[in-house]
Parts: structure tokens; C-alpha cells; sequence
């Protein structure tokens, strides 16, 4: 065996630079994209959950009780969406999504400080996220017995004890803080996100890379109907993955499915499609295979960073939430885990039902403008 010849070695690696510098998309993203991430990334996530969508069912009506909610609002860690009228109007807002704490003052609770008797709050928290549950409780459990202190420190008179204030925390929908519970229905949305996008973003360069986008090109058949063609099949596929996944999760890891599965799998068509569509759309940007396969990829990290599978969303910066908010999995995860762990409605689920469909529909349009009948 002979030995390698430098000379020769450095011979193909000139001409392997030579041909990635006539590639302009392939070095773009091989500088940009890390540059991107780096800078997104780092100011995005923050997994110290602040600015927690927050309802208030004040009972009692006193400043005392306003004081409280005063007390937790200026922390920073609860923003303060309203008042409830009841538990039946806690529960809607956190199947919608809408709030993810509230805080229940009972009726009593300023004439039990003022009596020195001990005073009860409820702080109810959405544990489909065990993330917020710990920021929710931990801050509150923090500025409640601060407020006890201090009015014990100022003294009520002759023969009345200082006053104690005890917060009864009910966790809903993962009482028990299940890390699966609130994985699994999220792989649901990751998964399909990785294998739909991919499958369609070399759909387009396979077809110019094997030389029969002439027949495509020859045919009669317009941009969108080559489009709406090529995702259609991929539907099924993306229905049986999904099938998979529930079926196992529920089975390997009990995760309850406690709403319904066919509003699940309607609404979920919605999210593979534009998963499906924006592949496309890669793969009309795409020359090769591989750039196609690298598109996919950037994709997929801000998908699993930014979308709220791994880092709540609440505890991001507002730019970054907007980013988000253009990202199909965003939506589809607060659609899923609503359904599977909270009983969400369609009423409930609307607004992300709605943001997927516009997703879907500016994809659509996009694919359809950057596909020309021609070879590129």
C-alpha cells in the first residue's frame, strides 16, 4: 500500500475550496448562521421564567388584598392579565393559554389579618409546564412570607398575634410535575417538524438533480397545484408518525390523554401542511441536496429553542417571542399539549388555529412564487 502523496492531497483540497467558493448560498450559511444563532440564542433563552401571564380572583376587595397583588406584580414575575369572577373562568384561561397562574383571595382575608387569625390565599399554577410551576410558586411562597413579616414586625396591639398568611398551591393538569408529561405530547410537534420539512426540502432539487423537472416543466400543471401535489402525500405519512408517538407515549410513558383526539388530529392537519410547505419553499431555495438538508436544520433549532418544548416561553424577551410566534411548532405545541392535558376546546384553541392557517396559506404563496416552470 503506497503511502499518501501530499502533493495530490493538496491538489484535491484546492479543488474542493475552489468549487465550495463558486457555492455563495453553501458559504453564507456556513458564516451567517452560526453568527445568527449564537446572537438569537443567547439573548433568547433564559430559563428564569418571568412575566407569567397571571389572573387574579380577588374575593375579599380590600386594599389589603390589592396590596398583595401589588406585591407580586412589581417582582416582575407575574404580569397581571385581569380579574377572574370564579374558578370556571381560571380554568377557561388556562385551557386557552391566556394565564398560567391566579392567585384566589378569599373573602376573609383582610379581616383575618386584622384579627391576627391566620390568612388564607390559593395560587393556582398550569403544571403542563414544570418549569413556570417552580418560578410561580417559589417567587410567590418568597413575597407572601415578606408581607407576614413585616406586618408582624409593626405589632396589632395588646393580646393579638402576628398575623400568618399561608398559600395552599394546586398544581393543574401534572400535579405530580411528570417531566414525560410535558415532553412527549411536545415531541409530537418536533418530530413531525423535522420529518416533514426534510422530506419535502429535496423534493424540488431531486427532481432537478435527476432530470425530470423537464417533464414537470413540459406539463401543464401550475405552481400551486405542484405544490398542493407534492405535500399531499406526505399528510398521511406525518398522521401515521404522529399515531406513533401518542400510541407509545401513552402506553411507555402514561401520558394522559384527557381531550379529543379527533379535534387533535383535525387541527394537527393544519401544522403538517405548513411543516410540508415550507419545505417546499427550502427546496425551491435549494441547488443541492445538501443545502437543502442544511436548511432543514437551521430550521429545526430555533423550532426547539424558541417554540417553548424546552424553555418557557413566557421567560423570553419580547423580540424573540414575535420571532416565535412566525414558527408553526409555537402554535401547535400550545394546540397539543391544550388538548391532550387540559381538555382545550376549539373555542380555546382558536387563535392558534388561526395563526397556523396564515402560516400555511403565506407558505403556500411563497413555494408558488419561487417555483418558475424553468430550469434554474
Amino acid at each position: 500500500m503506497r503511502l499518501p502523496h501530499l502533493g495530490r492531497i493538496l491538489v484535491i483540497a484546492d479543488k474542493e475550496l475552489r468549487q465550495l467558493r463558486r457555492d455563495r448560498l453553501t458559504i453564507g450559511m456556513m458564516i451567517a448562521l452560526p453568527l445568527i444563532q449564537l446572537v438569537l440564542f443567547g439573548y433568547a433563552i433564559d430559563s428564569d421564567v418571568r412575566h407569567m401571564p397571571t389572573l387574579v380572583y380577588d374575593a375579599d376587595r380590600t386594599p389589603a388584598s390589592r396590596d398583595l397583588v401589588r406585591r407580586l406584580a412589581v417582582t416582575g414575575y407575574y404580569d397581571v392579565r385581569g380579574q377572574a369572577s370564579g374558578y370556571a373562568e381560571i380554568e377557561a384561561a388556562f385551557r386557552s393559554g391566556r394565564a398560567g397562574v391566579a392567585l384566589v383571595v378569599p373573602a376573609r382575608y383582610s379581616a383575618d389579618l386584622a384579627l391576627g387569625r391566620a390568612a388564607h390565599v390559593q395560587l393556582l399554577v398550569d403544571g403542563s409546564d414544570p418549569q413556570t410551576v417552580a418560578s410561580a410558586t417559589n417567587t410567590a411562597a418568597t413575597v407572601i412570607g415578606e408581607l407576614a413579616a413585616g406586618r408582624a414586625g409593626r405589632g396589632l396591639g395588646a393580646g393579638i398575634r402576628p398575623p400568618t398568611i399561608d398559600v395552599a398551591i394546586s398544581i393543574l393538569y401534572n400535579p405530580d410535575l411528570r417531566t414525560a408529561v410535558y415532553i412527549v405530547p411536545g415531541l409530537v410537534g418536533v418530530i413531525l417538524t423535522l420529518t416533514m420539512v426534510m422530506f419535502t426540502a429535496m423534493a424540488i432539487v431531486r427532481e432537478r438533480e435527476r432530470g425530470t423537472l423537464e417533464q414537470l416543466i413540459v406539463s401543464p400543471v401550475q405552481s400551486v397545484e405542484l405544490v398542493i401535489g407534492k405535500i399531499a402525500p406526505y399528510i398521511a405519512i406525518g398522521y401515521l408518525q404522529m399515531t406513533l408517538i401518542l400510541v407509545v407515549g401513552t402506553r411507555l410513558f402514561d401520558v394522559p390523554l384527557a381531550g379529543s383526539l379527533a379535534l387533535l388530529y383535525l387541527l394537527a392537519s393544519l401544522f403538517i401542511a405548513g411543516n410540508l410547505a415550507l419545505g417546499l419553499l427550502f427546496s425551491t431555495l435549494a441547488r443541492t441536496q445538501q443545502q437543502a438538508m442544511q436548511m432543514s436544520f437551521f430550521f429545526l433549532l430555533p423550532n426547539i429553542l424558541l417554540s417553548g418544548f424546552m424553555f418557557p416561553f413566557a421567560g423570553m424577551p419580547r423580540f424573540a417571542q414575535l420571532l416565535a410566534t412566525g414558527l408553526p411548532l409555537t402554535h401547535f405545541l400550545r394546540i397539543i399539549r391544550g388538548v391532550v392535558l387540559k381538555r382545550a376546546g376549539f373555542a380555546d384553541l382558536a387563535p392558534e388555529v388561526a395563526a397556523l392557517a396564515i402560516i400555511f396559506g403565506v407558505l403556500v404563496a411563497l413555494t408558488s412564487l419561487r417555483f418558475r416552470k424553468k430550469l434554474g
